[in-house]
């Protein structure tokens, strides 16, 4: 039987599958912060650049290079544009079940799903009855504590002594005061950070504040 390798980092990567769009960013850097604050390395498909890469394949490389996944289903709006849902959420969110249950060596794979309301997802895909969904309702510091308990008790590798959620937020509320100085000081525009740069001087803060 050929051996199945998993990436290096396998074990403390998470994948993030959420809108991207400027209004749930605040959720987006919350997770990011709070998956940071867990030692843990947060990935998105915004995170690789490369023109002659398919976006699936992107997608797929990422689910399988990371034991644990969140994936917000709370947007379900139709597109004001042409009438439709956008589906990649919970596409990816399947591709990432399919993984773990038929992907070799990824029965380990745990995964977070997050909805506003934690019973509303009866009403649209139904088929995922049995799994935990957390709520956040659009709070930041809601979506930073589900994602704090979530991998506090999904791993024996994590600190028995992680900060709580409202600990962790209190401290993303200081590091959001301090991160315009900081931008500032690399001259990077704080309202147009892209994930790679609003990650690293996140790890930056939460590696020189310790807490």
């Amino acid at each position: 039987m050929t051996k199945v390798l998993r990436p290096h980092d396998y074990e403390t990567s998470v994948f993030i599958n959420c809108p991207f769009d400027g209004a749930y960013e605040p959720l987006l850097h919350g997770i990011i912060f709070a998956v940071l604050h867990m030692n843990l390395k947060p990935k998105l498909a915004l995170g690789t650049s490369d023109a002659g890469y398919l976006r699936l394949d992107k997608i797929l490389n990422l689910i399988e290079s990371c034991k644990y996944s969140i994936h917000d289903i709370s947007r379900t709006e139709l597109d004001p544009n042409h009438g439709l849902p956008r589906f990649n959420v919970p596409f990816e969110l399947g591709l990432d079940l399919g993984c773990k249950r038929y992907g070799r060596r990824h029965e380990e794979k745990t995964a977070l799903i997050l909805d506003v309301d934690r019973y509303r997802y009866r009403k649209f895909i139904s088929d995922i009855a049995g799994l935990d969904v957390e709520e956040h309702n659009g709070s930041v510091a809601s979506v930073i504590t589900a994602v704090r308990n979530w991998l506090r008790y999904s791993s024996d590798a994590l600190s028995l002594l992680a900060a709580s959620g409202s600990a962790i937020y209190a401290r993303y509320e200081a590091f959001q005061l301090a991160l315009p100085k900081m931008c500032k000081r690399v001259n990077w525009d704080v309202d147009n950070l892209p994930f790679t740069d609003f990650s690293w001087v996140a790890h930056e803060w939460i590696n020189n504040n310790p807490g």
